[in-house]
């Protein structure tokens, strides 16, 4: 039986909380999940988040959240925070904004059993332009992707993916490596992984955002490019 942590780093999301879990909750039920649970990392939100997830949580025993208390929010600590916390083998990152539909956990899950992977990554295909992204943020991954990719290296296709399963061991032995900030936890851990990885992509459709408003800023983007240009230097 395969044993499932999902982890999902969240702020300001109060409006989707409910509808997320409960679909996360459905899809465990049609999956007959009985070693899983269900992670939120909560970046201190400032809207009524955490009134809902304790309400959650009091309905759900499969579910835990925890409040990262920072002045500097930061979406890849809370991604760490929350695969510190895991219990399970196998981890599954989302967002928390209903971009990535619980619908595709079985279709990643399936993937990555039967591939014996140690990455599934749900991909996005940035060739149609209709992804639910706005325009600064599809002509962002679109660039960083390539920057990545030629100073990097290939090893997926969408490695600015935010919704992937893996093998926690992989974070464990490359704990200490990990650049650690930011907003792109799937690229940090594949490219300081010291290990030749089996990763797979797997095509998934990305839904429109039907609350809130996306984290991505300048800030965010220069960031993204400090850290490639860090794993790029650190090779030499």
């Amino acid at each position: 039986m395969i044993k499932l942590s999902v982890v999902i780093p969240v702020f300001n999301e109060g409006k989707n909380l409910v509808k997320l879990v409960k679909e996360i909750r459905k899809e465990k039920e049609l999956l007959n999940l009985s070693n899983f649970e269900l992670i939120i990392i909560d970046d201190d939100s400032t809207d009524n988040s955490k009134i809902i997830l304790n309400k959650i949580e009091q309905k759900n025993k499969f579910f835990r959240y925890y409040i990262r208390r920072n002045k500097k929010r930061d979406l890849t600590k809370s991604c760490l925070l929350g695969f510190d916390k895991a219990i399970y083998s196998n981890i599954l990152v989302m967002d928390g904004d209903l971009q990535h539909p619980p619908r595709f956990i079985k279709k990643l899950l399936n993937f990555f059993i039967l591939g014996d992977y140690d990455v599934v990554v749900g991909t996005r295909n940035l060739k149609k332009k209709d992804l639910g992204l706005s325009y600064i943020r599809y002509f962002s991954s679109l660039i960083l992707i390539i920057i990545i990719n030629f100073l990097l290296g290939t090893k997926t296709k969408d490695p600015m993916s935010g919704f992937f399963l893996f093998k926690k061991k992989i974070y464990k032995k490359n704990k200490k490596k990990l650049y650690g900030v930011g907003y792109k936890i799937l690229a940090d851990l594949i490219y300081s992984s010291s290990d030749k990885l089996k990763i797979a992509d797997k095509d998934i459709f990305f839904d429109k955002r039907k609350s809130g408003k996306s984290k991505m800023n300048i800030s965010v983007l220069l960031q993204l490019i400090i850290f490639v240009m860090t794993k790029f230097f650190k090779r030499f």
